[in-house]
């Protein structure tokens, strides 16, 4: 509560999709999924949406984006139904970690909704529990320019329009 004895809250929230391996098909998915929620409130909704995400979650010192997409349950639960039975190797799992980094790095240093909770002293446990439990960090590390790790890079952590529409 405030000094005139009002209660203060907020809400606050993630819509993101943030592959390490990308797959196009995923990417339009989810945002033709964004695009369905958005519509009952407003046609433009989410191309507006969709550039304020591609410029909010943009790590700028890295000149790389966070994330591909921005939506979540109902964009999210058919991708992992689709790509849950993937074998992967120890390179991809430390892909892996690696790009978790970049998650870490974007929340605590550029996250709204995160700096906010340190900055208004909120419960510390809380706001870093949506941290990755392992990550690693890997100095000026740069993938293969024929690896499917850059693909990820050239293709998918790109400003587009993945819907193909105007």
């Amino acid at each position: 509560k405030n000094s005139e004895n009002i209660t203060t809250w907020w809400f606050g929230g993630g819509f993101d999709l943030t592959p390490y391996y990308g797959f196009s098909e995923d990417v339009i998915h989810w945002h033709r999924t964004a695009e369905r929620i958005c519509r009952p409130f407003g046609i433009e909704l989410y191309k507006k949406y969709k550039k304020w995400c591609d410029e909010y979650f943009f790590i700028r010192h890295r000149n790389e984006p966070r994330a591909v997409g921005h939506g979540y349950i109902q964009a999210y639960l058919p991708i992992v139904n689709l790509r849950k039975s993937y074998t992967w190797s120890q390179r991809e799992r430390d892909f892996q970690l690696y790009r978790r980094s970049r998650y870490v790095e974007f929340n605590l240093l550029l996250d709204r909704g995160t700096l906010f909770g340190i900055q208004s002293q909120g419960r510390i446990e809380s706001i870093l529990s949506s941290m990755p439990p392992l990550v690693k960090w890997k100095y000026n590390w740069k993938p293969h320019p024929k690896s499917r790790e850059n693909k990820l890079y050239t293709d998918f952590l790109i400003v587009k329009n993945w819907l193909n529409k105007n």
